[in-house]
This record gives structure tokens, C-alpha cells and sequence, in this order.
């Protein structure tokens, strides 16, 4: 296990979607989307499947500050799902791409999400740049993602840090459904790093798990945000 603290205390955790330390990035996330587009959204987030965030293709990323989760993110394989027939039209899915995805190996971003109590300090910023160069590490060299029409934060993260609308910007959100962009990684993002990432295994994550219970009796509190 290697890990590089940041400034303020902060350490990255790649780990999987299983992991309690996940709990309140999944539950904050569909609590969110649920209150802003009135229906359930937690089964929406439960919709792929955990091995598409795994290594070699995927991977999900939390920025811990003194060993609690104050942001996080993931990416997978775009294409996972796309040609398959299937057609998602859920708030932050969106297979229409205008781009050949085949000729550019394309990840596509999840989840991105800073918890409640610690928005407005650029951790989604930070989270975006860092799944960045984990893509680009990869082998990825687009990234593709999309949010909601009724997430203006996302929009314009994703607008102020490079990523390119594919989509008409002057039109009402409301209109287009899920909101598209992309961006062209290069050499570049291989050597913008912030820091080292702990590699977080099944049985890391086992025996942390117990460690908490036992001591805590329970998992992470409750509480964290989209």
C-alpha cells in the first residue's frame, strides 16, 4: 500500500464500489439527484455493474481528509454498454456521441461528488484532474461524461476545465435531457499530478471494515453529498 498525504491532510484512495468508505459518496449522490429530478435515484447508481469501476478499466477514486471521505469520482470503459441495443435515458447517462469512440479509447466519468459540508474548497476540480490522469495513465486518451439539465455546478465545473460541450449551450437545459461534453487528454495529464494513490484490495478493505465495526459498531456516518 502506498499513499502521499497532500496539504491539509488529504490522501487519495483508489478502491471499489463495495468499499464502506463508498457508502456515503453512493448515498449523497442518489439523495441529490433524487431531490432534484423527483423520483428514486439510488437504484439508478446501483445500475452498473461493480466490476466496470474495477482495474484495468475503471477505477473509483475518494479524497479522504483525515480518513474520512470528502470527495470522490470514478471512471469506466465507455462502450461498456453502448452498441448493445441498449438505450439509457436516465438523468446522467447519454449514449448519443457524436464522436467515434473506437479510433480514441474513451473513459467516461461517474459519480462525481463532493460531500455536503466541504463544498466550495475545488475538490470537485481536484477529483476531475485526478480521474484525468489516471485515464491517461490507462491508456485513455478522451474523456466523455454527462450530467443532468439540472445541475448547473456540473455544467459549469466541466465548462471551466477544458471539457467541450456536445451540445447546443444557448438552448434550455431542460430541452436536450442529459448534458454531454468531452475532452482530448494529452501527454500532459501523465505528469499533472497532486499525488500518490492508495491501492485499496478486497482484503484491505475486509479488515478495515471489521477494524471499524469493532471500534465503531458501525460503518462511515451517515450524511455525504453529490
Amino acid at each position: 500500500m502506498t499513499s502521499v498525504a497532500e496539504p491539509g491532510g488529504l490522501t487519495w484512495l483508489r478502491t471499489g464500489v463495495s468499499d464502506p468508505l463508498a457508502r456515503p459518496m453512493l448515498r449523497e449522490l442518489g439523495d441529490e439527484y433524487s431531490r432534484r429530478y423527483g423520483k428514486d435515484a439510488h437504484g439508478e447508481l446501483a445500475r452498473y455493474p461493480a466490476e466496470e469501476f474495477d482495474p484495468p478499466h475503471g477505477v473509483l477514486l475518494l479524497l479522504l481528509e483525515h480518513g474520512e471521505p470528502v470527495a470522490g469520482g470514478a471512471f469506466r470503459r465507455y462502450g461498456h454498454t453502448e452498441g448493445t441495443g441498449r438505450t439509457d435515458s436516465t438523468h446522467d447517462t447519454h449514449d448519443t456521441d457524436s464522436t467515434d469512440v473506437t479510433h480514441s479509447p474513451t473513459a467516461e466519468l461517474k459519480r462525481i461528488w463532493t460531500h455536503s459540508a466541504h463544498r466550495r474548497r475545488g475538490l470537485a476540480r481536484r477529483v476531475v484532474a485526478e480521474l484525468e490522469r489516471v485515464a491517461a495513465a490507462r491508456g485513455y486518451r478522451r474523456i466523455y461524461l454527462t450530467t443532468g439539465p439540472r445541475q448547473p455546478e456540473a455544467r459549469g465545473l466541466y465548462l471551466t476545465t477544458g471539457y467541450t460541450p456536445l451540445f447546443d449551450t444557448s438552448a434550455d437545459p431542460e430541452t436536450i435531457g442529459p448534458l454531454a461534453f468531452e475532452k482530448h487528454l494529452s501527454g500532459k495529464h501523465l505528469s499533472d499530478r497532486s499525488s500518490f494513490s492508495t491501492e485499496r484490495s478486497a482484503s484491505t478493505e475486509r479488515s478495515a471494515s471489521t477494524e471499524r465495526s469493532a471500534s465503531t459498531g458501525s460503518s462511515v456516518s451517515a450524511g455525504r453529498k453529490a
